[in-house]
């Protein structure tokens, strides 16, 4: 299936190639509701000023080596690596899924994973945190959703993907925190039912319909389910389903 939509001109730069980036939306799902984990933006900075936006960020060569436990849902990996063409390899499709956890910990302060590591102060920086609490990161935690590609002539392009959680992966529910030196100056659950109030982008509202649909199938996101893809084809939003 094929859907179109109209697309803005082109702007300035409609030759940058998107970089890789990964995005988590953590679920809690409580007395009939359910809320989303959602971070707003500075309005000091160039993209997206002022949105309300999920967790995530662009991948780093550490993503691809950082202990972790768990394997990604059999098909959520064929998807990911079939996704990323010649260069796809089950390692880049996990540090996708890593990429994720990471910047949520980051962002939030909230860890994804399972207790029993080792406790130590060693790794690469951007990990240290689950190092020195022994935490693991659980691949097995989350779901693929979707995938957007930014379209051309925007100064940053991402070719983000989408992913999803439920908040009892979270080992550190307690401890919620917003971190304005990685963006976001405000982070608070946000009941789906209210999202129509919230200053967000586009894409954002077109991931959180997404979202809903998912759940309305899959509540337990345990089902092997089509990913929508959604970019930008002959000036026109297309999203298909892979």
């Amino acid at each position: 299936m094929k859907r179109t939509a109209e697309l803005k001109p082109y702007g300035p730069a409609p030759h940058v190639r998107p970089r890789d980036a990964a995005t988590l939306i953590l679920l809690r799902k409580s007395g009939g509701s359910t809320d989303i984990l959602m971070g707003r933006r500075s309005d000091k900075l160039a993209f997206m000023p002022g949105m309300f936006v999920f967790p995530g960020g662009r991948t780093e060569r550490a993503d691809l080596t950082a202990p972790r436990t768990g394997s990604l849902h059999e098909s959520d990996a064929r998807r990911l690596v079939s996704g990323m063409g010649a260069r796809g390899s089950l390692r880049r499709a996990e540090a996708l899924a890593m990429a994720a956890i990471r910047e949520t910990q980051e962002e939030t302060g909230l860890l994804i994973g399972r207790n029993g590591q080792a406790r130590g102060k060693t790794g690469h920086a951007s990990w240290r945190p689950f190092a020195q609490s022994g935490v693991l990161p659980d691949l097995a935690a989350i779901r693929f959703l979707a995938r957007a590609i930014t379209p051309p002539g925007r100064v940053r392009r991402f070719d983000t993907r989408f992913f999803v959680a439920d908040a009892d992966h979270v080992t550190n529910p307690s401890e919620l925190i917003a971190n304005p030196a990685e963006e976001l100056e405000e982070v608070r659950w946000i009941a789906l039912s209210d999202m129509a109030t919230v200053l967000m982008a586009d894409i954002t509202r077109t991931i959180l319909g997404i979202l809903e649909d998912r759940l309305r199938a899959d509540p337990e996101l345990s089902r092997d389910m089509p990913v929508p893809f959604i970019r930008a084809e002959h000036r026109r939003f297309v999203q298909t389903l892979e």
